[in-house]
């Protein structure tokens, strides 16, 4: 019995951290702070992809073969952040079908989603630029304004 205590605890501490936000209806949301930290994961992609250009544009060795795979893998990392922020979040709690703009915000969330997808398959840092204005632009269907983030590359 302590055993399956023990493991269903470590399974709850777990699954909580990897998710973006918690799945109980607590009412306690940060939109803000989700589209900060989705700016802040496109950023790194940004930094990850000129980083992996720059390491190909050079002399390669066993160490730049090393940091590249670790690159790619933080550019990666970040992007499926950004993936699952959008689904565990947005969609999955706080863009309601009988909300104002529902098809708008839908259409907003799947372009970031995209254009986190197409970070993925390239190091071309183009298309860390469409994923900033992606997320800017769901921020627009989602909240209705303009965005005032401190955010610039």
């Amino acid at each position: 019995m302590t055993r399956i205590l023990t493991a269903a605890f470590a399974l709850m501490i777990t699954a909580s951290i990897a998710m973006a936000h918690c799945q109980v209806p607590c009412g306690i949301y940060g939109d803000q702070l989700r589209f900060e930290q989705m700016l802040e994961d496109e950023h790194t992609i940004s930094k990850a992809q000129l980083q992996i250009n720059e390491i190909a544009d050079g002399e390669m060795s066993a160490q730049s073969i090393n940091q590249a795979g670790r690159w790619v893998t933080t550019k990666e990392e970040h992007a499926t952040k950004i993936q699952d922020t959008i689904s565990a979040y947005f969609l999955a709690q706080r863009i309601k079908p009988d909300s104002e703009g529902y098809t708008k915000k839908l259409t907003a969330a799947h372009a970031v989603i995209i254009a986190a997808m197409k970070c993925k398959q390239s190091a071309d840092p183009e298309t860390a630029k469409v994923l900033e204005k992606a997320i800017f632009d769901l921020y627009r269907a989602y909240e209705g304004k303009e965005p005032a983030f401190e955010h610039s590359h």
